[in-house]
């Protein structure tokens, strides 16, 4: 994505805020009008007193005027700041909002592929980074600009010649500047780029705490932070190298133009093309004529930094989400009819995956899926809820094409529970209910004794109040996967997929668990995958896979008296 691009895109952000830059802009202008004309008053005030010697009543009358002036500009720049921080961070909810809503919307192949810590950095460091330099765009980078061509006209007006001098040395600083700016974009692009990789090692790092400690991979985890923090660390000092020169070169420029002022103002003076007063006044205006370069040089570096980071931030908002599907019809009621035909799919178009997979599910029917690590079971899964869409062949739910529907309304049909939980922070209660925000107590709390959560919940501090933390908190993995169970039980869909969901659950729990799902999955469409096949003996059609395919189909007794693969694996597991 190119600057210019990144640049259009902001300024189309800003856009939605026209009111408040436009004040901005109205208020910039008369700050600098307001602190450009003290100068001309001096200038009188100095004439006056040439002309009629000193005189402490008209010094008095121009520092009152002066005063006058300097506190309206004051007070127009301190509204000007407010105007600046509310247009700054509206700007910076809208693209947070923009960002967090793509997140939402992205295809789960794109989320699978990229760290979180990357996407957590964009987000929110990049958008941090973002801000404030957007921030000092606002209060220095406008205001510099308008005083430069101000002071200019009105040196133009004093004296034209002196007025020369200055802007024919002016392309000096311009040339600095862009010579810094061409080079520090690229520099502070790869910064926030290693920053995300560093966000996304500490995510990973603290998020497998316990497994880092546990397999001793502290040592390598820290060579792995060093070699980025290195890496960060090269590039930040080039990065602050390059924007650090264009400070002093700017104030050397700067110098020469203010003593080119000086010699041509005096000369002309002494020639009787200027009155003292008119020298006065255009020796401050060349200092102010100065001084916005100078703070455009010291903001070129903030500047860069924030395209940079604008340029991850829009590279993420800019992503291709799911396909539209609000066009789509929803999916009519569902009793539980799913078909496969001739469905194909890989991760990796080099390394296929399930291949001709074919399956017939009638409503009610249990299903079980097995099969050694790595063999398909889980994408199956993803394929069935549409998190990834088939490559070739058709998923069919009620005589309809998955891929034809509304995601929402397949999914609606779904409960799911998997070996990995999820609770969001929040009460015990919020969590429960996220499937079905309408639940009543009375409901709740039944759902909880069905899978036995219910005792634990009572033991806690607050009962269903008790907040947790991320992901559960201090919770047990058992725990939190009954609070998981219990969410679906709550919800009762049509169709259930249970991704080995009793895991982490005790013997004595787990019989307790077993026999709710058993009245849960009554006359549901059940998809269980278990690597136990003590789970799923009582199954009506067990799926045997291997390398992506069906390779054995029926019930336990079916597939133990073919003496298979089935067979082979049960026999490994329950053989003495």
């Amino acid at each position: 994505m190119k600057k210019k691009s990144v640049l259009f895109k902001v300024a189309r952000v800003l856009g939605k805020s026209r009111g408040l830059l436009l004040c901005s802009v109205a208020l910039a202008a008369v700050s600098v009008l307001l602190s450009l004309y003290v100068p001309i008053l001096f200038g009188d005030a100095i004439d006056r007193l040439v002309d009629t010697g000193i005189e402490f009543g008209i010094i008095l009358d121009f520092l009152i005027k002066a005063g006058i002036i300097a506190a309206s500009a004051a007070a127009v720049q301190w509204v000007m700041g407010m105007i600046n921080n509310r247009l700054t961070f509206d700007t910076v909810k809208r693209i947070r909002e923009m960002a967090f809503e793509k997140i939402e919307h992205l295809p789960l192949k794109y989320i699978d592929g990229h760290a979180y810590g990357d996407l957590l950095s964009r987000v929110i460091s990049d958008v941090d980074q973002f801000s404030e330099g957007l921030l000092m765009g606002f209060s220095q980078f406008f205001t510099g600009v308008m005083t430069i061509f101000t002071t200019l006209g009105f040196m133009l007006a004093i004296s034209p010649r002196v007025a020369a001098v200055a802007a024919l040395l002016t392309p000096l600083s311009i040339f600095v500047a862009k010579f810094v700016a061409s080079n520090t974009h690229s520099l502070f692009k790869k910064q926030s780029e290693i920053r995300g990789e560093q966000t996304a090692l500490i995510d990973e790092t603290v998020g497998g705490a316990k497994v880092v400690a546990a397999y001793g991979y502290t040592g390598r985890s820290h060579d792995r932070f060093e070699k980025i923090n290195r890496e960060l660390e090269t590039v930040t000092r080039k990065a602050i190298f390059y924007s650090s020169l264009v400070n002093p070169t700017t104030r050397f420029v700067n110098a020469l133009v203010y003593a080119a002022v000086c010699l041509v103002g005096g000369m002309t003076v002494i020639g009787g093309g200027m009155t003292v007063g008119g020298l006065s006044a255009i020796l401050s205006y060349a200092t102010q004529y100065a001084k916005p370069f100078n703070e455009i040089s010291g903001v070129i570096a903030e500047l860069q930094n924030a395209i940079a980071c604008a340029q991850r931030i829009f590279e993420l908002i800019e992503e291709e989400p799911e396909s539209d599907d609000s066009a789509l019809p929803e999916l009519p009621k569902i009793r539980g009819n799913v078909c496969a035909e001739d469905v194909c799919f890989s991760y990796d178009p080099e390394k296929p995956l399930i291949r001709n997979f074919n399956l017939s599910v009638k409503p009610g029917q249990r299903v079980a899926i097995v099969g050694p690590t790595g063999c398909g079971k889980t994408t199956l899964i993803n394929l069935l809820m549409r998190f990834y869409d088939v490559g070739s062949g058709r998923i069919t739910v009620e005589s309809e094409n998955i891929a034809e529907v509304k995601r929402s309304s397949l999914r609606r049909g779904y409960g799911m529970v998997l070996q990995d939980t999820w609770l969001k922070t929040g009460t015990i209660r919020d969590n429960i209910v996220m499937g079905k925000p309408d639940a009543t107590e009375e409901e709740m709390i039944a759902a909880a004794k069905a899978t036995h959560a219910h005792s634990f919940i009572k033991r806690l501090p607050n009962g269903y109040d008790t907040e947790v933390g991320e992901d559960g908190g201090s919770l047990s993995a058992g725990q939190k996967q009954l609070l998981c169970i219990t969410r679906v039980m709550l919800s009762a869909p049509p169709m259930l997929i249970l991704d080995e969901a009793t895991s982490s659950i005790d013997t004595k729990t787990e019989l307790r668990v077993q026999r709710a799902f058993e009245k849960l999955m009554k006359g549901k469409t059940s998809f269980i995958v278990a690597h136990r096949l003590s789970t799923v003996m009582n199954a009506d059609v067990i799926l045997v896979m291997r390398d992506g395919n069906v390779v054995e189909q029926g019930t336990h007794p079916e597939l133990m008296k073919k003496g298979g693969f089935y067979a082979e694996i049960y026999n490994s597991q329950f053989a003495h």
